[in-house]
């Protein structure tokens, strides 16, 4: 149940437990209980807490699951809805943290963006700040604290090589 990552050739553990998703486009309970039942069918989700006034969810991932942030977002469209914020949280230890750089955790790749440079110990809660993770304005504000053309495709491209990520590998931006 230990989740590699790697910064800069640093090494610690991590392992994502819980998640809280805010959607967009809710009108009532039946919406709600769409997108609810959507999150539910998901192989590496324990379970799921609507919240009909906030039009949030908080999701419990499967203890050392695999959490696939992609089938989130499109279990979310598959109800007929939009994800406006998805946070990840996760124990970590002593992960060191740099802003505009790539971590992998558990083979997927995260590029840090708006963040100090710091150390993240304990139970910490990332924001998933990539396009269709949140709204236009705030993605384009994220957008513009990186050159890097990943942060507009999602897929790593020349920019990525520094940090040892192979082209086209999909790149989840983040933020503390």
């Amino acid at each position: 149940m230990v989740l590699a990552i790697v910064l800069s050739g640093y090494s610690a553990g991590a392992q994502f437990t819980k998640a809280t998703l805010q959607a967009s486009g809710l009108t009532c309970a039946l919406c709600t209980k769409a997108i609810n039942k959507s999150l539910e069918q998901l192989p590496f989700v324990s379970s799921v807490k609507a919240d009909i006034k906030s039009s949030s969810f908080g999701i419990v991932f499967k203890d050392g699951s695999d959490v696939d942030i992609d089938a989130i977002r499109k279990g979310v469209e598959d109800a007929g809805f939009s994800v406006s914020k998805l946070q990840l949280t996760g124990s970590f230890s002593q992960v060191a943290i740099k802003n505009d750089t790539h971590a992998t955790i558990n083979g997927k790749t995260y590029h840090f963006l708006s963040v100090a440079n710091r150390v993240l110990d304990g139970e910490q809660q990332v924001t998933i700040v990539d396009r269709n993770f949140l709204g236009a304005k705030e993605f384009k504000k994220y957008s513009k604290s990186s050159n890097m053309s990943c942060v507009q495709t999602g897929k790593a491209g020349d920019c990525c090589a520094k940090d040892g990520v192979s082209g086209g590998t999909r790149i989840y931006h983040v933020t503390i």
